[in-house]
């Protein structure tokens, strides 16, 4: 059985799926629950002048999935590109393309803005996300790294 999954962006009605979701992505990574987080990442999705955008991933209208993307410079290729923040997708989900309908939905905007790739990156212990990454885009050899302010 083939499932049909519909991809657009956040909408303001959106809140209360959306930060389900949210909460879901946050908890998978084991993240410390925290709303302050959860209302900051609303307001800079409905808010126009902030970098980041999300889309929203449904089957049979019923929200199942989010990502978050925005625009970074690519100084050493002179363009610009779209990192993928974050992606989640509901367990009961998984499997039926959703992940990989996001990303299309990425690659197909940054083919009609001419924008030079889509970027992310994912846990080492992410194993079953890799499998579609794998199969959807190039690993690339690069580590990341972290440092606190001072």
């Amino acid at each position: 059985m083939t499932v049909t999954v519909d991809i657009r962006p956040v909408a303001t009605t959106d809140r209360e799926a959306w930060a389900a979701l949210f909460r879901g992505y946050r908890d998978f990574y084991a993240l410390t629950p925290d709303e302050a987080v959860v209302d900051t990442v609303w307001g800079w999705l409905t808010d126009d002048a902030h970098e980041l955008q999300g889309l929203v991933a449904e089957i049979d209208g019923a929200p199942v999935a989010i990502a978050h993307w925005r625009l970074f410079a690519r100084p050493s290729r002179g363009g610009t590109a779209i990192f993928l923040d974050d992606l989640f997708t509901t367990p009961s989900a998984r499997g039926e393309g959703v992940g990989r309908a996001l990303i299309a939905s990425l690659q197909s905007l940054a083919a009609a803005e001419g924008l030079l790739e889509v970027r992310w990156i994912t846990s080492e212990t992410n194993v079953d996300a890799q499998r579609l990454y794998d199969r959807v885009a190039d690993r690339l050899p690069f580590l990341t790294y972290s440092a606190p302010p001072r």
